[in-house]
């Protein structure tokens, strides 16, 4: 309660509160975890960036510098404020504070107090002495918003301030140190100059600059060693530049190689000792530079032939140079015979190298000498423990009984461990950081101090081990580096299946997604053919009863004894009683015919007779001629009379035959009728069939078409399933992390609770408090009522 009361303080819209308020904040988080992890929860952080923001960021005043106290006070040594404020997205709200203009002269104070606790607070959060995990999300953040862009433009900027210019070295250092991403992008860093220049070979040649300050020549120093850190790609870079086939032959630009062999061979020893220290980390935990790193030749004078890079360190060391110089050279040396048996046959080639090593180490020299005199004693120890007996004279055995001989295995093991008993020794092996007061003190380095705790037992061991020891020693060496190479070979296999086993693995996935869809689109074609199939089995039973209708119409005509091809037969006898009708009614019209004129000329016979009778006075000549007339026509009629009979005859048994076929053509014709009905019955059904079929083959497709949408949107609804049930699952995660995170809290509020009972502090609970508003509440209502 008291703190989250504090924090009010800094929105209090009078400033002399809340600068007040930032001020009494500052002297309760000075080392205090507690207190720290309970201000950054009440969202100190987000309250002192906007109150530096407000001030106008670096360019503000004395609130903005206690501002960023605090912020340190809060972040520094506390990896859980360190996270939460990364988490916050806190990083990206830092970028402001480092744009700078071109014009960068007349930097007030302030300005560069603040701007120095700025870079400070940047270098908290990716401090090397923070977790490895926090520090690289740290690091990334810092890439991904742009704040390394930004310091790394303050870097190249001129009229920056040496201070500020020289902890800005140190901040990207920090912010590229073992993270790869950052180590490209500070390799493609060019400087503002005609050429562009990478800002490497810029801050190299600061480096060996002797006229540079000596903060400046540290931080540049370990801004390279931070490069080179865990990043064997710039390792591989840096020495490149000093191999025969990639140097420029035209000279018109100087590579990093370059510098670092002029700073190593200059008359300067902080010059010599920086490129000493600086291409040992570019051979650092990198057998294949060491192997390279010995084709480097130098040419010495105008007339004598190259020599060797590692001849040439051997021969600066044998002239008796500066403390410094050796004590670089020596560092060299070490790292670089170190874990490589070729270097060490090149180092022992040399005749030179061993007896200059030996009479170095059995001298009595001063205090001074003494870090010579170990260091010496190191790379002899190293040349024994690497070497792999390529060489009589310089077998394994030979240099211990040399040992013996000329200074003596205790002694040995006494100059070896003034190394690690010197004082600049323990001041180097604290932190990455070369931190020095003076350049006298400026000795050891950093990572050269971990070489020496690896390296000095197993090198006294290898002292007092016999011949026979050495032996099974290498047996067992070798037995290793078979069982080695057997592990990694079956390490390599093992990967290999465990890349298979993962590409088996998705696609067994893949199938069984294509199989669970394939199965799906089945049970749905399945479904669809059952439907076809009910719809077709009904069609069916139609059409099995409009044939059964069919089927009964033809037994009703069997069952009267006509067949198909009985009725046909009966339309062409019916076809022959018709034209024998016409043909009859055509004999009986003319038969009528002859009748009518029978009948006439009857009638004119009768009259003739009637005027002969009454002529017969007129003349007896014409009588017998009308008499045999007569005769004649007489005989005519009954002839006549007898065909007339005859026809008459036939003309009854015509119209008998004619009755008998009247009823016959009747019922054929009755029976044609139905059939023709029944066939234009039959084609209609099957003209309604038909489009009944057709419809449903349109509805078929129909189906089809809605079933390929049907999958597709399937498909579409499965992948957005999948994706809400990623963010359901992160989303559950971060909740869980948060219920983590309050019941942590909820236990250090309640442990802080008791320490404060046990100091003797009064604190009131949660329950404690809430029954005391109930009862002011429960108070202030009995008021009221008496009123």
């Amino acid at each position: 309660m008291g703190v989250s009361r504090l924090m009010d303080l800094l929105a209090d819209s009078r400033e002399v509160i809340r600068n007040d308020g930032v001020l009494l904040l500052q002297q309760l988080t000075k080392s205090n975890a507690a207190i720290q992890k309970i201000v950054a929860f009440e969202n100190a952080f987000e309250r002192l960036l906007d109150i530096i923001t407000e001030e106008g960021n670096s360019d503000g005043g004395i609130v903005v510098e206690d501002c960023l106290l605090l912020l340190q006070n809060l972040l520094k040594n506390n990896n859980s404020n360190q996270n939460f404020f990364k988490e916050g997205s806190y990083i990206q709200r830092m970028k402001p504070w480092f744009e700078v203009g071109d014009d960068n002269c007349g930097w007030s104070a302030q300005k560069v107090t603040n701007l120095h606790l700025m870079l400070q607070l940047v270098r908290v959060l990716v401090s090397p002495t923070n977790p490895p995990g926090a520090t690289s999300s740290c690091q990334k953040a810092m890439f991904h918003c742009g704040l390394l862009q930004q310091l790394c433009t303050i870097l190249m900027a001129t009229g920056v301030p040496a201070d500020i210019l020289t902890e800005t070295i140190n901040t990207v250092s920090e912010v590229i140190r073992g993270c790869q991403m950052n180590q490209d992008y500070f390799a493609s860093v060019n400087a503002p100059s005609n050429p562009p220049r990478p800002a490497i070979v810029v801050l190299l040649m600061s480096m060996v600059n002797e006229r540079q300050p000596f903060v400046l020549r540290c931080a540049v120093l370990y801004c390279f060693q931070c490069f080179l850190y865990k990043n064997q790609k710039g390792q591989g870079e840096i020495v490149s530049t000093l191999l025969p086939s990639t140097i420029d032959a035209t000279g018109n630009s100087v590579s990093a190689g370059q510098l670092l062999c002029g700073g190593l061979f200059s008359t300067d020893s902080l010059s010599n000792w920086c490129a000493a220290v600086a291409l040992a980390h570019a051979l650092q935990e990198n057998a294949t530079l060491k192997e390279q790193l010995l084709r480097v030749q130098l040419a010495t004078s105008i007339g004598n032939p190259p020599v060797s890079l590692l001849q040439q360190c051997t021969n600066i060391l044998s002239q008796g140079s500066k403390v410094q110089t050796r004590v670089g050279l020596l560092m060299l040396l070490c790292t670089w015979l170190s874990n490589c048996s070729i270097a060490v046959t090149h180092f022992l080639h040399n005749p030179a190298n061993v007896p200059f090593l030996t009479g170095q180490i059995a001298e009595n020299l001063g205090e001074e000498e003494q870090l010579v005199q170990g260091l010496c004693a190191l790379l002899l120890g190293i040349s024994i423990y690497y070497n792999d007996n390529s060489l009589e004279n310089y077998r394994k055995e030979k240099l211990k009984q040399l040992i013996e001989k000329r200074i003596g295995r205790e002694n040995f093991i006494e100059k070896l461990g003034f190394i690690s008993k010197h004082e600049l020794y323990s001041r180097a092996a604290q932190k990455p950081q070369p931190s020095f007061s003076s350049p006298d003190h400026m000795m050891f380095d950093h990572e050269f101090t971990k070489l020496v705790k690896e390296l000095e037992g197993v090198i006294s061991k290898a002292i007092y081990k016999s011949s026979e020891e050495d032996k099974k020693e290498e047996e067992v060496k070798k037995t290793l580096e078979q069982h080695d190479n057997i592990v990694t070979h079956y390490k390599k296999v093992i990967r290999e299946q465990d890349q298979e086993l993962e590409e088996l693995k998705q696609r067994i996935n893949t199938l069984t997604s294509q199989n669970e869809q394939l199965q799906a689109t089945v049970t749905q074609q399945v479904s669809q053919i059952q439907q076809h199939k009910d719809q077709y089995n009904l069609l069916k039973v139609q059409l099995g009863k409009d044939t059964q209708h069919h089927n009964s119409h033809s037994d009703t005509f069997q069952m009267n004894g006509i067949q198909t091809e009985e009725v046909s037969k009966l339309k062409e006898e019916l076809e022959e009683w018709k034209n024998k009708h016409e043909l009859l009614q055509g004999q009986l019209r003319e038969k009528d015919s002859v009748i009518e004129k029978l009948k006439s000329s009857q009638l004119e016979i009768g009259t003739t007779e009637q005027s002969s009778q009454t002529g017969k006075s007129g003349g007896l000549e014409h009588n017998n001629e009308l008499q045999k007339e007569l005769e004649m026509l007489r005989s005519q009629i009954q002839l006549q009379s007898a065909e007339i009979s005859k026809l008459q005859m036939e003309n009854q048994k015509l119209q008998v035959m004619n009755t008998t076929a009247d009823p016959v053509l009747g019922d054929s014709s009755t029976r044609a009728a139905n059939n023709s009905e029944l066939e234009g019955r039959l084609e209609q059904e099957i003209k309604e069939l038909k489009s009944e079929v057709k419809a449903l083959s349109e509805e078929k497709e129909s189906l089809k078409q809605h079933l390929d949408s049907s999958s597709s949107t399937v498909a579409i609804l499965q992948d957005e399933k999948s994706k809400l049930q990623q963010e359901v699952a992160e989303s559950k995660k971060e909740q869980d992390d948060l219920l983590v995170l309050l019941a942590d809290q909820d236990q250090k509020l309640s442990a802080l609770k008791i320490k404060l009972k046990d100091l003797g502090v009064p604190v009131e609970d949660e329950d404690d408090i809430e029954s005391g508003d109930q009862g002011d509440e429960d108070e202030d209502g009995d008021e009221e009522e008496q009123d």
